[in-house]
C-alpha cells in the first residue's frame, strides 16, 4: 500500500512535469512606426524593398493580411495596442503633445494609468515586463506634472524616448532590446516591447545602409536604407531569442502604429533641396516614399492605407508556418485578450474591452470577429481623403461619414479593396443601420479628458514658454484637477505624503507644502490648494 506522503509527492513530480512542459510564453511586440502594408518585401513590394528578417518571421508564421490599427496616428494607436480599448475612451485622439497644444484639441495629457494594460496583466500571473523605444503615451515630468512612470503602466524596466524615465538614444533600439533579452533569461516568462524608430521622419539611416541601396534615386535610396536599418533591428531580436534558446516557447509579433507618412507621389517629381535634410541633421518628410500597397489613404486618414499594416505573429508548434491569413479581422484591441487568454490570465471583471480573444487564428483557424469596428479621425480636412471624421466596419462593409453624419460613404472590402467605389447609393438599409450604430458608440465616448490624465504647474515651476525675468502662476482651475489627482484616498484632503507623491522628488516641497498649509492642521483642503501663494 502506497504510503500518503508518497502519494503527494508523485502527485507534485506530476504537476511539475506539466508545468514544465507547457510553461507560459514570453511574449515579444515588435511595433514599426509609420511603416506601410506594402513596405515589406513578402507583401509583394516593389523590388527596391528589401526587408528579409519580417519576411523570414511570416515563412515561419502567420501573416494576417487584415489586420488593423484603431487610429492612423501614433499616441491613438499605441494606446489601444495597450488597453484592448479604444483610444478615444481615454481622450487620446490625436498625437500625444505639450500641454498647451493637447489643450487646444481636448485631448489628454497621458494614458490613464488606471488603465487595465497589457504588460501589468501579465505581471499578475509571474511575467517580468519591460520596454525599449518609442512610448509617446505620455512624457514624464519636468515636463507634465503628476506624470505617471512607466512602473505606474505595469513595466518592470524601461529604455525609452517621448516617455518617461531612462531615456534612450532611439539608434540604439535593438541593440538595448538585445540585452534586454539577454538579462531576462533567468526571468522567464517576460513580456517586451519593442518598438522602433523606422519609418518615422527625421531619417538616420546607417551608411552601410545608404552604400547598399546607392543604385537608387536619392528618395528611395533613403527610405530603403531606413528600412533596411528597421528590418535588422528585427533580424537582431530573433537572433537574440534563438541565440538564449528562447525561440521555441516565445511568441513573436510584428506590426506597425499606422500607415506610411508622406505623399505617394513619384521619386522623379523633383530633385532633393537643403530643407529636406541630410545625413547629418537627418532627412524629412520628402523621403517617406512608403508603400501603402494599393490601399486608399496614408497615415493621418481612416482608409485602409491609414489603418491596414503588417501584422505577423510568430509561435513555434502553435502558428502554422508560412501561412497567410486573409479572412481574420484582426486588431490592435483584439491583442490584450488574446495574449492574456495564451499566457492563462483571466481578464478583470471591470475591464470594459473593446477586443476579442483571437488566439484561435494564432493556431492556424479562420476566425470570424463578433464586434464591429470604430475609428475616429485626428482631423478633417476638405480633400478626397480626409473629409470623414469617424469610420465603422461590420464585416466586409466599411462605413464613413463626416463630424455630423450627414455625408457618408459605404465600401464593400471584400470587392473593393481599393475603396475606389462608394456603394452607399446601392444599399440604403446598411447604411441607415451602421450609421446608427456609429452614432450610438460616438454618444459613449467622452467629451473631455478626466481631470488626472491632464498636467498642472505649480507656483515654483518657469515654464518654458515663460520670458526670462517674468514669473506665470497656475490658475485655480489647475490646482484644482491637480487637487483631484493627488487625492489619492479621496477624502477631499491633501497629506503631506500625497503632496509630495504627486510632485514627485521636486524640491523645498515641506516648505511649499507648509504655505498652503493656512490653518496648520497638516492638510490641505481644497480651498487653501487653490488660493494663490502669498508672496
Amino acid at each position: 500500500m502506497l504510503k500518503p506522503f508518497f502519494l503527494i509527492g508523485l502527485a507534485f513530480a506530476s504537476l511539475t512535469s506539466l508545468l514544465a512542459a507547457d510553461p507560459k510564453p514570453n511574449v515579444v511586440f515588435i511595433f514599426a512606426d509609420d511603416l506601410g502594408w506594402g513596405d515589406v518585401s513578402c507583401h509583394g513590394a516593389e523590388d527596391w524593398v528589401k526587408t528579409p528578417h519580417i519576411d523570414r518571421l511570416a515563412s515561419e508564421g502567420v501573416d494576417f493580411q487584415q489586420f488593423n490599427v484603431l487610429s492612423p496616428v501614433c499616441s491613438p494607436s499605441r494606446a489601444a495596442a495597450m488597453t484592448g480599448r479604444y483610444s478615444f475612451r481615454y481622450s487620446i485622439h490625436y498625437a500625444l503633445s505639450d500641454p498647451a497644444q493637447n489643450h487646444k484639441i481636448n485631448q489628454a495629457d497621458w494614458l490613464d494609468a488606471r488603465a487595465h494594460t497589457l504588460p501589468r496583466l501579465l505581471k499578475t500571473v509571474g511575467y517580468h515586463t519591460a520596454h525599449i523605444g518609442k512610448w509617446h503615451l505620455g512624457d514624464g515630468e519636468p515636463h507634465l506634472i503628476g506624470a505617471p512612470t512607466m512602473a505606474d503602466y505595469g513595466i518592470d524596466e524601461s529604455l525609452v524616448y517621448h516617455g518617461p524615465g531612462p531615456q534612450l538614444n532611439q539608434r540604439q533600439i535593438g541593440l538595448e532590446a538585445v540585452s534586454a533579452i539577454e538579462r531576462m533569461k533567468g526571468q522567464q516568462p517576460f513580456y517586451l516591447n519593442v518598438w522602433l524608430h523606422e519609418m518615422h521622419t527625421k531619417h538616420f539611416p546607417t551608411q552601410e545602409s545608404m552604400d547598399a541601396f546607392k543604385h537608387l534615386d536619392p528618395r528611395r535610396q533613403v527610405y530603403a536604407a531606413t528600412l533596411r536599418d528597421g528590418d535588422n533591428n528585427v533580424g537582431m531580436v530573433l537572433e537574440a531569442l534563438k541565440r538564449q534558446g528562447m525561440e521555441d516557447n516565445t511568441i513573436v509579433m510584428f506590426s506597425s502604429d499606422n500607415g506610411p507618412a508622406g505623399a505617394a507621389h513619384s521619386a522623379n517629381d523633383r530633385a532633393p533641396r537643403p530643407e529636406d535634410g541630410d545625413m547629418k541633421k537627418g532627412f524629412g518628410i520628402y523621403y517617406s516614399a512608403g508603400s501603402t500597397g494599393g490601399l486608399r489613404g496614408r497615415k493621418a486618414k481612416l482608409f485602409e492605407g491609414g489603418v491596414r499594416v503588417p501584422f505577423i505573429v510568430r509561435w513555434p508548434g502553435h502558428t502554422p508556418a508560412g501561412e497567410k491569413n486573409d479572412s481574420t479581422v484582426f486588431t490592435a484591441i483584439d491583442m490584450m485578450p488574446t495574449i492574456c487568454a495564451a499566457a492563462g490570465v483571466k481578464l478583470p471583471n471591470d475591464h470594459l474591452g473593446d477586443g476579442e480573444n483571437l488566439l484561435a487564428a494564432f493556431e492556424g483557424k479562420s476566425v470570424r470577429r463578433t464586434k464591429p469596428l470604430f475609428w475616429k479621425a485626428p482631423g478633417v480636412g476638405r480633400d478626397a481623403d480626409t473629409w470623414c471624421q469617424w469610420a465603422m466596419r461590420e464585416g466586409n462593409w466599411k462605413l464613413y461619414a463626416d463630424p455630423v453624419a450627414k455625408r457618408v460613404e459605404l465600401y464593400d472590402l471584400a470587392k473593393d479593396r481599393a475603396e475606389k467605389s462608394d456603394v452607399s447609393k446601392d444599399n440604403p438599409e446598411m447604411v441607415e443601420r451602421m450609421k446608427a450604430e456609429l452614432l450610438e458608440w460616438v454618444a459613449t465616448l467622452p467629451k473631455s479628458p478626466d481631470p488626472v490624465c491632464v498636467s498642472s504647474g505649480h507656483a515654483h515651476e518657469l515654464p518654458k514658454t515663460t520670458k526670462p525675468g517674468t514669473t506665470q502662476r497656475t490658475t485655480p482651475e489647475q490646482r484644482s484637477k491637480a487637487f483631484a489627482r493627488w487625492d489619492a484616498n479621496h477624502d477631499e484632503q491633501l497629506t503631506l505624503d500625497e503632496y509630495k507623491a504627486g510632485l514627485k522628488g521636486q524640491d523645498d516641497l515641506d516648505a511649499r507644502f507648509k504655505r498652503f498649509d493656512h490653518n496648520g492642521d497638516g492638510k490641505l483642503t481644497g480651498e487653501e490648494f487653490t488660493k494663490p501663494i502669498a508672496k
